[in-house]
């Protein structure tokens, strides 16, 4: 979620070279080539290095020219630089240092996914020995700081997105900017995208990629959101630079590094455009008293559809995402609209290697005729068409939900955006606007979904955000459990506890209640017994958790 950027003071960027040193990535030569001790396993780690299935990431390149290709090859070099970014905002000491201590490949390749020591789809516990619990604020603020003294403080940039917080010689806290942090990296980035705009065949994302060059040296990335919002006939297309804010999970404030490379599928992307023209209609008719959805999306909201040909930094950690609605910025959006990114090859990936063997095992047999990809993807996409409705601004005027609800208000988001695209699949079908499937079809494949994304733990906004959802559903009766542990839908509780779910989460967002929120987590947020003992009949039939990628130049042929 992006705000808009305040200016921070030049005397607050003049700082020392030795502290600007330690904003960003070191590596130790001389103490890599010292012996490193081994580190292990902790107990009950080994049984989870195997969670992640590997999925070879391509897409067929064919249609597109050899400039074309040359720039995808400058947009992935520009993409790792931003995976390394990424590691240091989410793991405080030296990556090489730590992937040298490790010995068994296996071990080596799961703190790689994790980008560091810690299992994300196990609430973040340390999966080696000896390694302390994980920052809640990783590496964007001291480890020794309090979520006392930092509201206590004032300092320019305090809550800024592209910011890190450190302290100065005598203690205090103060911020220092991304560009000024990662100043060569983001150089190198910069040059990168500017020669990528050279080989690109559309104007547009030519002129994006130089503003969004602009914005890895400024710190400024609205200009830069609001062009991207302005393509609409580019085949390539990257989502890159500092974005979501899930990795800080202390205040939500700061935004991670991060990329996709991405091919868009013109044919599915004119498919979904016919959609977009419902938007402002589900907005007005969203289950919740007036004051909650007076705003107004802006009218250019786009669905469109892609290959996916290169994850790295935020959105490659744990587990994979799949679609995306952006820009985060709410002044864009409510000016410009948002895209809803539907990743087409990623999305098939998880269907066929996790969401079947779930259905399977959980779903009751006369229901899983109704596990479709055709409800997958609606649901995933409206999902993403979700984050852009709603409100954006709390309704006394004080500001934004995400300032309001702080480190609560990602995974709150995530919640509104699952029920709320269930709520406009269910409208849009009765219309007839959806013409794929029935409506038993989006029910039954999100309830499976439940389990799927219920395995991304609590460290996950999007697993705290099932795990609400599951335990909101089963008091409400909206699905039922056999004795052979099989789960069916209840069609009419199921659409009522939607609409009550939705109002719920929508007015705690417009009030900004925080309290509110808190109270939600506590009571909703748990896997209770039952339910773990259904998810580990999962991993005792060797259901994969997520997918990994074999991904890069040499898979697609460049």
């Amino acid at each position: 979620m992006n705000v808009k950027i305040n200016r921070i003071s030049t005397a607050i960027l003049m700082v020392s070279s030795v502290l600007l040193a330690a904003c960003g990535p070191q590596v130790n030569e001389e103490a890599l080539e010292k012996p490193l001790p081994q580190l292990e396993l902790v107990e009950g780690a080994e049984q989870r290095l195997n969670i992640y299935t590997p999925v070879t990431l391509t897409a067929d390149l064919s249609h597109l020219s050899n400039r074309q290709h040359h720039a995808i090859e400058l947009l992935i070099e520009a993409s790792q630089i931003m995976d390394e970014l990424f590691w240091h905002q989410a793991y405080p000491g030296e990556k090489e240092k730590l992937l040298n201590s490790l010995g068994d490949p296996l071990v080596r390749q799961f703190a790689e996914i994790n980008y560091g020591p810690w299992d994300r789809l196990n609430n973040n516990q340390p999966f080696l020995q000896g390694v302390d619990p994980k920052p809640p604020g990783a590496n964007f603020y001291p480890a020794d700081m309090t979520r006392e003294e930092f509201e206590a403080a004032e300092f320019p940039g305090k809550i800024d997105l592209y910011t890190l917080v450190r302290r100065d010689a005598e203690g205090e806290l103060y911020s220092v900017a991304y560009n000024v942090a990662y100043a060569a990296q983001l150089k190198r980035a910069a040059e990168l995208l500017r020669e990528a705009a050279e080989f690109v065949e559309d104007e547009s994302f030519a002129n994006y990629l130089r503003l969004r060059a602009d914005a890895f040296l400024s710190n400024e990335y609205q200009p830069s959101d609001m062009a991207w919002m302005d393509m609409q006939t580019n085949e390539l297309d990257v989502v890159i630079g500092p974005i979501e804010t899930y990795e800080d999970q202390l205040f939500g404030y700061r935004a991670g590094f991060e990329s996709y490379v991405l091919v868009k599928d013109m044919a599915w992307s004119e498919r979904l455009a016919r959609y977009a023209q419902y938007l402002p209609q589900l907005q007005r008719n969203l289950p919740v008293p007036e004051q909650y959805k007076q705003e107004v999306p802006g009218s250019g909201a786009q669905l469109n559809a892609y290959e996916v040909v290169y994850y790295a930094g935020h959105s490659n950690a744990g587990s994979k995402t799949i679609a995306i609605n952006l820009p985060n910025d709410e002044e864009v959006q409510l000016e410009k609209g948002t895209r809803r990114l539907q990743l087409k090859n990623a999305m098939r990936a998880k269907f066929d290697e996790i969401l079947l063997p779930i259905s399977e095992l959980l779903i009751v047999p006369e229901q899983r005729q109704y596990i479709t990809f055709d409800a997958f993807f609606a649901n995933t996409m409206f999902h993403e068409v979700a984050h852009g409705l709603g409100i954006k601004n709390v309704i006394n005027g004080e500001g934004t939900v995400r300032e309001a609800l702080k480190e609560k208000a990602s995974a709150l988001e995530e919640g509104k955006a699952d029920i709320l695209g269930l709520y406009m699949v269910t409208e849009l079908l009765e219309q007839g606007v959806i013409s794929e499937g029935q409506l038993e079809d989006y029910y039954t494949t999100f309830l499976a979904g439940i389990f799927r994304s219920v395995r991304f733990g609590a460290s996950s906004a999007h697993g705290q955000a099932n795990m609400i959802r599951f335990n909101y559903f089963e008091q409400a009766g909206a699905f039922s459990r056999n004795e052979l542990g099989q789960y069916s839908v209840n069609m009419d509780a199921m659409r009522t506890a939607m609409n009550n779910l939705s109002e719920h989460i929508l007015t705690l967002q417009g009030d900004g209640d925080y309290q509110g929120v808190t109270e939600l987590f506590d009571t909703m947020g748990s896997v209770s017994p039952q339910l773990q003992a259904d998810l580990d009949r999962l991993a005792d039939a060797a259901i994969p958790v997520d997918i990994t990628f074999k991904q890069g130049k040499e898979v697609l042929g460049l």
